[in-house]
């Protein structure tokens, strides 16, 4: 890694993490890169050339100026270098105080509910809403209802409901959501899309009355004393219910998916993760890419729990992308979400769900015994893994799988990784450095949820949630995630929450779980690409890598930390196109 001309340097562990973790980056100095360019473009015209003074290249060289030729990278050195390739079509971009850094890679996210989210009721609370109280979200409710003119009858659908930051401290229930509306089905999901809530016209329609049991990894809540649903769905329960999907056509479907590719370059993303989807889903996704290319590109994950045994054979791992997209694995869901107290743990909870026992640990969403075998068989392919594991006891399943998978043999580059991993435990990051595991943190739940999970798990275990600086300490790659739509893919606030860890209360959640800033980029930069096999091609400022940029109107590396988050996008550039450019900035 590199920071800028400011005279700042990198930490020396991050140096050696970089190395360990055999992120296979080319080493040049900038003459270096210039003479590659020099023999491989004979001097050729640029299309497109950068120059200033905080150029963060997130390898080991400082530049002046970067030079592209398509889609590609061709030189970074002196200014005198690169404008040397200055013709008479070239764009110059004079950065100022600006800074210029690779395009930042979503490490985790499902891109199809960004684009179906943006069509429905928002029922965030703050920062990203405005809901503060079970009635708040009964009047935007009538409110959604009158100002769209929903008929009697026809489903009402909500999302982004919290209940650890409603005042009352509870889900909305069947009897909240019939004061909104008997004449209408109405379904609110939870913020972490692991709950939802219904009405009783809407658990009317779809048959979920006492005689409901409870299906496998899911739970129907009751209201207290009886068998009768209180309207809260946990899990596979979920699946009673209609989905988001139900709210939105085809066409229009296509349409918000095309807004929010142009979302995710708002925010500096040139890579976006779409998980947890089908083939037949993926197939149309690349038809539509064929017809008109996405603003960035998408790498696809197939959602393993569903699939039959011979389904999941057929699922391989693109190496290529067909119009910006590639299928680039399997993702399994072994549990739950620490802020909907349903993640799978070992000890219980100091504070859970009401009217659970004092022992409660949640439980698994996933047969243990079908990942371990589904593992093995995917592994024996080469075909790579994610794996949903929030609480301690759900991440020691997903190790184990790997660890019986390998059965003692070498470790392969594999590079399966434990999505959120949020409440790992420091044993198991010894033996995820062991086995070759990549923890991507749902690092922005410090922020977000932090002051919830020292309640849900007492400040131990919360300190340690996400810890960041410990998998650093033990050269392990890793990367940093918004799991959007959950939260907004913000990813200068999402580094901002990496680095300073500052709950909403004020406190700070864990401080020596802090990472530096240049850490928290490596995260969204070179540790993403490794860990979608693509540290070829991206995460650098590097000769022959893709021309995928993000210019910042400061440099992240030079301001107060705390100021991070405020920090604007003020242009996107993805494979050599500027795909975003912020208009409070030309």
């Amino acid at each position: 890694m590199t920071t800028p001309n400011t005279g700042s340097k990198p930490s020396k562990t991050l140096f050696i993490c970089c190395a360990v973790l055999t992120l296979a980056l080319t080493k040049c100095s900038p003459s270096e890169n210039n003479n590659q360019a020099a023999e491989s473009q004979d001097q050729a015209e640029a299309d497109l050339i950068f120059v200033g003074d905080n150029i963060v290249t997130m390898d080991d060289n400082e530049a002046a100026a970067v030079a592209v030729i398509g889609d590609r990278i061709v030189a970074v050195g002196t200014r005198e270098e690169i404008l040397s390739q200055q013709g008479s079509t070239t764009r110059v971009v004079e950065l100022g105080e600006r800074a210029l850094l690779p395009g930042f890679i979503d490490a985790h996210g499902h891109f199809g509910g960004v684009a179906t989210y943006s069509a429905l009721l928002d029922l965030s609370s703050p920062p990203v809403g405005a809901m503060e109280n079970v009635d708040d979200i009964v009047a935007a409710i009538q409110n959604w209802i009158g100002t769209n003119n929903i008929p009697a009858g026809q489903l009402v659908y909500g999302i982004g409901y919290d209940d650890s930051l409603l005042e009352e401290l509870r889900h909305p229930n069947r009897d909240d959501l019939d004061r909104a509306s008997t004449t209408h089905p109405i379904i609110i999901r939870h913020v972490s899309g692991h709950l939802s809530s219904a009405n009783s016209l809407a658990l009317e329609t779809y048959n979920v009355d006492a005689s409901t049991e409870d299906p496998p990894g899911g739970i129907v809540r009751r209201q207290l004393g009886s068998n009768e649903p209180d309207g809260v769905m946990e899990e596979t329960a979920m699946g009673l219910l209609p989905g988001t999907g139900v709210m939105v056509d085809e066409e229009m479907g296509w349409r918000l998916r095309r807004e929010a590719a142009d979302i995710y370059a708002s925010y500096g993303i040139t890579t976006i993760q779409e998980s947890n989807v089908g083939t037949g889903y993926v197939d149309a996704l690349k038809e539509q890419a064929m017809l008109e290319p996405f603003a960035v590109v998408i790498v696809t994950y197939i959602m393993g729990n569903p699939l039959s045994d011979e389904a999941l054979e057929t699922v391989s791992h693109e190496t290529e992308y067909t119009g910006g997209i590639r299928i680039g694995g399997v993702k399994f869901t072994l549990d739950g979400s620490p802020q909907g107290r349903t993640a799978w743990m070992s000890q219980p909870y100091d504070e859970g769900p009401p009217g659970v026992d004092p022992d409660y640990v949640a439980y698994p969403s996933y047969d243990p015994e079908a990942y371990r075998v589904r593992i093995d068989r995917l592994l024996e392919r080469g075909v790579p893994v994610l794996a949903h594991a929030n609480g301690d006891e759900a991440i020691e399943l997903m190790i184990d799988g790997i660890d019986e998978a390998l059965a003692g043999g070498s470790i392969p580059d594999h590079r399966s990784v434990i999505i959120h991993a949020q409440l790992i435990r420091a044993d198991q990051l010894d033996r995820v450095k062991e086995l070759g595991i990549v923890p991507s943190y749902y690092a922005a739940h410090p922020f977000f949820w932090g002051d919830w999970h020292r309640l849900s798990f007492g400040d131990d275990r919360a300190n340690f949630i996400s810890p960041v600086k410990a998998t650093i300490e033990r050269d392990i790659p890793f990367t940093v995630h918004n799991d959007s739509p959950i939260v907004p893919p913000d990813i200068m606030r999402l580094v901002s929450i990496t680095v300073n860890r500052l709950t909403r209360s004020g406190i700070v959640l864990g401080p020596e779980q802090r990472a530096t800033v240049l850490e928290a980029l490596y995260a969204v930069t070179q540790g993403a690409a490794y860990q979608y096999f693509e540290e070829q091609e991206k995460g650098s400022i590097t000769v022959g890598k893709r021309a995928d940029f993000v210019i910042l109107e400061e440099n992240p590396l030079t301001i107060d930390p705390l100021d991070l988050a405020d920090v604007a996008i003020v242009e996107t550039f993805a494979r050599g196109n500027s795909v975003y450019q912020n208009s409070e900035f030309n």
